[in-house]
């Protein structure tokens, strides 16, 4: 839990993977400290995003973990051990980096980017070492691993630059805006492929980001700073979202915080209301009882496999009484029960019917959201302070159920 001094507390017992103890830098010729007295913990195993306005110090903090720079004050402390004076290459071979511009060496093919640390350190295996990393990366080794930076495109680019920051399979990765120069649609891509890389190898992440959205979807935690590098607030993003700290913090979250709180929801973890169903061969007069038990104006059609074909109404069953081929209007937008609740609210805007079918993975009918469904779940997350919006779901896709 956050203390009185800003320190963001591991769980009780549980010794933190990073550890900032009052964390200070000035530069010459500053009249104000770049990170002034940042005290965080961040667990095993978890992803902290830092985020805050220009000139908050977020980069600085993250060249200060790897001491890229020098601490003016403050200790860092690296699974139990003070680092703040230890031997910096040796601390950062023990450390990942990821960059927004990459970095990768334009001379070398991917398979050399990759293998540049293992290299160094004297590796035996490094090719299998390399392969398995594109692989885990979804970039097919054979495809390119004899490929060169200028081949690749910029989501390629962002991926291999992973791969290489995970090579000496380091316990801390550091990521400093690392997809914050790619378009949209590939962003989203790469988000949701980390968060499905992050599943498998379970990292203690440190990233930074400008993004309040991108820190809600990726963080377990996140740091807000103001400008200055002070901590406005260190907490799980449905308590940073639900319980501003302060005005700075709910001004820099800005409108539709509960809105945005939908993303940390899965449709799973949610109970689905009643619609009712009718499947080939059922009487539209036996379909037409069911819905009206519901009290709701629609009911879905389903295949033959279980899948929502089409809505149809009261009225609709009424008048056809033989058969129900051929009624209703077909369903349009579903939503996966893996998926969250923001991406259940877009699908459910673009219905006419006033909820939206929800399907398993391989498209069978599970239930409806609708909107009270919403509205329920922001409710919940505020009666819990925001401090848990269900089990987060994380896996690609908005499967960060979103955790």
């Amino acid at each position: 839990m956050s203390t009185g001094d800003g320190h963001r507390s591991a769980d009780s017992g549980t010794e933190p993977m990073i550890r900032l103890e009052g964390l200070e830098k000035s530069f010459p010729g500053s009249d104000e400290p770049a990170v002034r007295s940042l005290s965080i913990d961040v667990p095993r195993g978890e992803i902290a995003v830092l985020v805050g306005p220009s000139g908050c110090g977020k980069t600085t903090t993250l060249r200060l973990i790897n001491r890229l720079i020098e601490p003016t004050g403050g200790r860092i402390i690296l699974e139990g051990e003070d680092v703040t004076h230890a031997d910096p290459d040796a601390l950062r071979r023990r450390i990942g980096y990821v960059i927004q511009q990459i970095g990768l060496f334009p001379h070398m093919t991917i398979a050399e980017n990759i293998a540049t640390v293992p290299q160094m350190l004297g590796w035996k295996e490094i090719d299998a070492r390399v392969d398995e990393l594109l692989e885990l990366v979804g970039m097919e080794p054979r495809t390119y691993r004899h490929r060169y930076p200028r081949e690749l495109s910029g989501g390629q680019s962002q991926r291999i630059g992973v791969a290489r920051a995970l090579a000496a399979d380091p316990p801390v990765l550091l990521m400093d805006e690392p997809f914050g120069a790619i378009d949209p649609i590939t962003r989203e891509r790469l988000q949701d492929e980390f968060l499905r890389l992050q599943s498998e190898v379970q990292k203690t992440v440190v990233f930074v980001t400008h993004d309040i959205d991108e820190a809600v979807k990726l963080g377990d935690r996140i740091a807000l700073l103001r400008t200055g590098g002070i901590l406005a607030q260190y907490d799980p993003p449905e308590r940073l979202l639900i319980s501003p700290a302060d005005d700075f913090v709910a001004e820099f979250i800005g409108a539709g915080a509960r809105v945005k709180g939908l993303r940390l929801v899965a449709v799973a973890d949610v109970e689905l209301p009643r619609c009712a169903t009718g499947a080939p061969g059922d009487a539209p007069d036996r379909v037409l009882a069911r819905l009206r038990e519901t009290g709701r104006d629609y009911a879905i059609l389903l295949d033959a496999e279980g899948r929502p074909r089409s809505w149809v109404s009261e009225a609709e069953l009424a008048h056809n009484g033989r058969s129900l081929e051929g009624l209703g209007e077909a369903v349009g937008s579903t939503v996966g029960i893996a998926d969250t609740l923001h991406q259940a609210l877009d699908a459910l805007l673009a219905s006419g019917s006033g909820a939206t079918p929800v399907v398993d993975g391989e498209g069978r009918y599970e239930g409806v959201v609708d909107l009270a469904t919403l509205v329920e779940a922001v409710a919940a997350m505020r009666a819990n302070g925001g401090g848990a919006a269900g089990e987060r779901a994380r896996a690609p896709g908005g499967t960060q159920g979103e955790r």
